[in-house]
């Protein structure tokens, strides 16, 4: 079973990943406002559709990750582990690449990169929930920002990917 889990939030990352990127990068052809367009376009529509297939994606995808103690990895400081974020901190200055599964900085960057995803699918939902309401632009305004943060974290999880990659071409 545990086999299946682990190739089951394999699939959901790379799913994930793939639609994150695909909204991010199309994000600029949406044309939504305080409401759904009479004639939405079809990136307006492929928006929300992925978006909300996303946000369920994000949830089962989080669930998978926090399992059987994934918090303490994910989200070091909730488990009174912050020294490692701050060797892994110190580390960097000195050109070294912190371990991926320590619970230390790359840990808590996956985290914080979840946790943003996390309020992005949210927001969105709560946007298209509040469409043609008075609150409909906070939501946008709230989805726009923790979309921006997103893309923050997308990049520094891509580098911090990209130089254990480098790391192990090295060994």
């Amino acid at each position: 079973m545990r086999k299946f889990l682990d190739m089951l939030s394999r699939h959901q990352h790379l799913m994930v990943a793939l639609l994150s990127v695909w909204l991010i990068l199309t994000s600029p052809w949406v044309s939504m406002f305080s409401k759904i367009p009479r004639q939405p376009g079809v990136f307006d529509r492929l928006h929300l559709w992925i978006g909300l297939i996303t946000l369920v994606l994000t949830i089962t995808y989080s669930v998978s990750c926090l399992r059987n103690g994934g918090w303490r990895l994910h989200f070091p400081w909730l488990a009174g582990q912050v020294s490692q974020v701050g060797a892994d901190l110190r580390g960097l200055f000195r050109a070294r690449i912190p371990a991926a599964e320590s619970g230390g900085l790359f840990g808590a960057l996956e985290g914080l990169t979840l946790l943003a995803l996390l309020a992005t699918g949210v927001t969105g939902a709560g946007w298209l929930w509040a469409q043609g309401t008075s609150s409909a632009m906070e939501w946008r305004a709230a989805h726009m920002l923790v979309a921006h943060g997103l893309v923050v974290f997308v990049v520094l999880h891509t580098v911090a990917v990209a130089l254990h990659v480098l790391d192990f071409i090295r060994e």
